[in-house]
């Protein structure tokens, strides 16, 4: 049965959607895709590009830290745990367990100093590209070396392995914190 036209008139009109503000919690966008954040709680923009000076301010306070400096204080760190291992523990097999800990770090991270530093700067595509590619690179020849080192290294010392190559992987911070507390 057809509703009477007449009839559909005399109702009373439905009332408007209530309207949430956008932020509020449990608020719909029209668009599910619409991520942009329109602006703090301050109503300063989300985002505010820098000005070409304040750019070159902000390079000049934090220098860029290369690769190779990381790749030192790397080093630097797995020849003291092996060191400390072979001094206090004097055995040549922790020594040399210790000293294949460090080398698994190393020299896949020198590797990829190499492969990353090899050529002048390229676009962002081909420089994200390059990056996995080494990083790829890095942990297949960590894997292989650390694999290598299991099967072919009968008197292993696992606990001197893993502490120098986690001290190793750490030594980062050090060249952070040098960085952070004295500058050039």
């Amino acid at each position: 049965m057809n509703p009477d036209p007449a009839r559909a008139s005399d109702a009373p009109p439905a009332e408007p959607p209530a309207r949430v503000p956008k932020n509020a919690p449990g608020a719909a966008s029209q668009d599910p895709w619409d991520d942009r954040i329109d602006g703090d709680a301050d109503g300063e923009p989300a985002f505010k590009p820098l000005t070409r000076e304040e750019a070159q301010d902000l390079r000049a306070r934090l220098p860029v830290v290369s690769a190779w400096s990381l790749l030192t204080w790397q080093t630097a760190a797995g020849v003291a745990m092996v060191a400390l291992w072979g001094l206090l523990s004097l055995q040549g097999d922790k020594a040399w367990s210790a000293l294949f800990g460090a080398v698994s770090v190393v020299v896949p991270n020198a590797l990829m100093a190499w492969g990353m530093t090899r050529r002048p700067a390229m676009g962002g595509g081909t420089a994200v590209l390059s990056f996995m590619v080494w990083e790829l690179i890095k942990i297949i020849l960590a894997v292989a070396i650390l694999v290598a080192v299991a099967v072919g290294f009968s008197s292993l010392s696992w606990p001197a392995m893993l502490s120098t190559l986690v001290v190793t992987l750490k030594a980062n911070w050090l060249a952070l914190l040098r960085r952070g507390r004295f500058k050039k």
